[in-house]
């Protein structure tokens, strides 16, 4: 298969292959190469067909051919497109629903002729625009700035990985660490090194790469990269929509709803709910149910900003009074400029739906004007407060690729399916798919969802798990201890196959493996000429973060910059320190998802993945 693209087909006409990759990435709305049961069931509801979800789902189900994750690749998207054109004739109706010509760029793929991606240039203009804004004052950036959002200029600017590891930053402060990010006159090796760490940046944050890799960076893969800052944004202007940051939220609580269940929302779900909080407050008689049909006639945002803006700024409803839906939403977002909160969004893209772009809009609005009233309820942020541990194994899971994404660790798998994903991926064909129920019945979902946990514990012993008094009711229930127990040993045995294969060795519960990686670690550091060595993963001299720079510089001599190394005497020089070698190992290409913190407080877990990655990244080069 190319690289993110569709398998030519004899079968397949060139000509219908295009139109159906243009439909799959219609349809694609959240950007991630697959469609989802509720994606599907969206975009048929927009061409005139009406099913039961459970119809929606059974169709996926059926189609669902390759690694069974409840979701269509766009090989598996090529049967139910052609089943669906035949049973419901929406031929010339996709034609509504796919961007016309006009918004789309067709490109043929470097170096695969036969495969052809399109890109719409609202995305693109959106992307450009957000760039010249948020970083028009960044030095480092002067010189890409401002970016043309009409021509290639985007993907040419950020070839060099600078600007994406920028928006990195942007998204998840202190992910990079600056100094090293190289900059100036860049040779095709220091290019090399930056988009490798944009790529394995991406990935401790929680973006899925799969496919992606340097090349596609340094040869400005439209798509790819388009797909690349969708997630990065994303998650950026998600992170801080939920009760730890905003405990105000709990005035979106419904009559008798638990805080529990409000905490199962997602950040779309808790914006929507938002949104109607205000429209409610508004007396405006609407309410929305998604960011794209519902929103395209402006009346909702024109009473939300109505809503949030501070008095001083004298946002009016105004735009309601023009009849002309173009011409309501251009002046709508001119109401938004005032608060400075015109973004992501073109009039056009408000009167057709575009959902990334108006889900981007709707966060940003609330990240700057939330207007909550604070109730006078005490949250209790003790059980709410995501921890380190927590959002590490969460941005671990999400980078696999699991659906759906994972926004709190232990609401969402208390279905089993995302563990079962994830033994799947880490030994391929080792879920027997037909014992997972993906399409939960309403009379017996909760004991579905137990058996599935259940299956998952089972397959941990077979994996040789320490699961001694774990049940798969505790994985329903959400029982935290018993639940980090579980999910701590997935992410080591993914870890360790990695390094399993490229040793040669198909076992990945070795005994004495973490005595082989200390082993191979004061190895490379002697023939590095380092004096440190490593006593075990727990070794309080690791805090400084100075063994984990040498290690690198043993592995890649001469990529360390030594002048920007502290003695680590302090607290904060030890966490400066933690920081620049957390980057400079994933500049090398390790695939590390450890936090600065669990360096400087030696936790013994995140730590032996730190050195198990570098031995990976060691072996690779071998």
């Amino acid at each position: 298969m190319s690289r993110g693209g569709a398998r030519e087909s004899l079968f397949i006409t060139p000509e219908q292959l295009e139109e159906i990759t243009k439909v799959f990435q219609t349809i694609d709305i959240d950007g991630n190469g697959y469609i989802e049961a509720n994606e599907l069931g969206k975009a048929l509801e927009t061409v005139g067909i009406k099913i039961p979800g459970h119809e929606v789902r059974e169709i996926v189900k059926k189609r669902d051919n390759n690694i069974r994750d409840g979701r269509l690749d766009i090989e598996e998207f090529k049967d139910v497109y052609t089943e669906l054109k035949t049973k419901y004739d929406v031929k010339d109706k996709w034609q509504s629903v796919i961007k016309s010509p006009k918004d789309i760029k067709e490109f043929r793929s470097m170096h695969h002729d036969e495969v052809r991606h399109s890109v719409a240039d609202e995305e693109q203009v959106a992307f450009s625009n957000w760039i010249n804004s948020n970083f028009a004052d960044d030095p480092d950036c002067k010189k890409y700035l401002p970016i043309n959002p009409e021509t290639h200029d985007l993907y040419t600017k950020c070839s060099d990985g600078i600007l994406l590891c920028k928006m990195i930053n942007f998204a998840q402060p202190d992910t990079i660490h600056e100094k090293a990010i190289n900059k100036g006159n860049l040779s095709v090796y220091q290019l090399l090194e930056n988009q490798t760490l944009v790529l394995r940046s991406a990935q401790s944050i929680g973006c899925n790469i799969i496919n992606i890799g340097p090349e596609d960076l340094r040869d400005g893969k439209e798509h790819l990269l388009l797909g690349l800052m969708w997630q990065i944004i994303r998650i950026g202007l998600l992170a801080d929509i939920n009760l730890q940051h905003n405990p105000n939220l709990v005035a979106l609580l419904m009559d008798g709803e638990s805080l529990e269940d409000f905490l199962k929302l997602s950040p779309e779900e808790i914006l929507i709910r938002w949104v109607n909080y205000h429209l409610r407050r508004s007396g405006c008689g609407r309410t929305i149910s998604n960011f794209s049909g519902d929103i395209k006639d402006s009346i909702p945002y024109i009473h939300l900003l109505h809503q949030i803006a501070p008095n001083n700024l004298g946002v009016s409803t105004s735009p309601e009074r023009e009849s002309d839906m173009e011409n309501r939403a251009e002046k709508m977002l001119q109401e938004a400029d005032k608060m400075n909160c015109r973004a992501f969004v073109s009039a056009r893209d408000v009167c057709k739906g575009v959902y990334k772009l108006n889900l981007a809009f709707v966060a940003n609005l609330f990240n700057k004007f939330p207007a909550l009233e604070a109730t006078g309820e005490v949250v209790d942020l003790g059980d709410i407060e995501e921890t380190r541990e927590e959002k590490t194994y969460r941005n671990w899971m999400n980078s696999m690729g699991v659906s759906p994404y994972v926004y709190r660790l232990y609401s969402d798998l208390t279905d089993g399916l995302v563990i079962c994903q994830l033994y799947d991926k880490i030994k391929p064909n080792c879920v027997d798919w037909k014992k997972v129920t993906r399409t939960f019945k309403e009379k017996s979902a909760n004991m579905e969802r137990i058996e599935n946990c259940n299956y998952a514990i089972q397959l941990g012993k077979q994996s040789n798990f320490s699961l001694v008094g774990i049940s798969g009711k505790d994985i329903y229930d959400g029982n935290k201890t018993l639940t980090l127990a579980l999910v701590w040993q997935l992410m080591r045995a993914y870890t360790l196959s990695v390094l399993q294969q490229l040793r040669g060795n198909s076992d990945p519960s070795t005994a004495n493996i973490d005595k082989e990686i200390v082993a191979w670690a004061n190895e490379k550091l002697d023939s590095g000429g380092k004096s440190g060595r490593l006593t075990g993963f727990n070794d309080p001299g690791i805090s400084d973060g100075q063994l984990i720079i040498d290690l690198v510089d043993a592995i890649k001599p001469g990529s360390v910059d030594y002048g920007v190394v502290k003695s680590g005497q302090t607290e904060e020089e030890k966490l400066e320190n933690a920081k620049y070698g957390l980057t400079v190992a994933r500049r090398a290409g390790a695939r590390i998802y450890a936090l600065p913190e669990d360096v400087v407080e030696v936790k013994s877990k995140m730590v032996m993945t730190i050195f198990a990655c570098l031995m990976i990244v060691a072996l690779q080069d071998a």
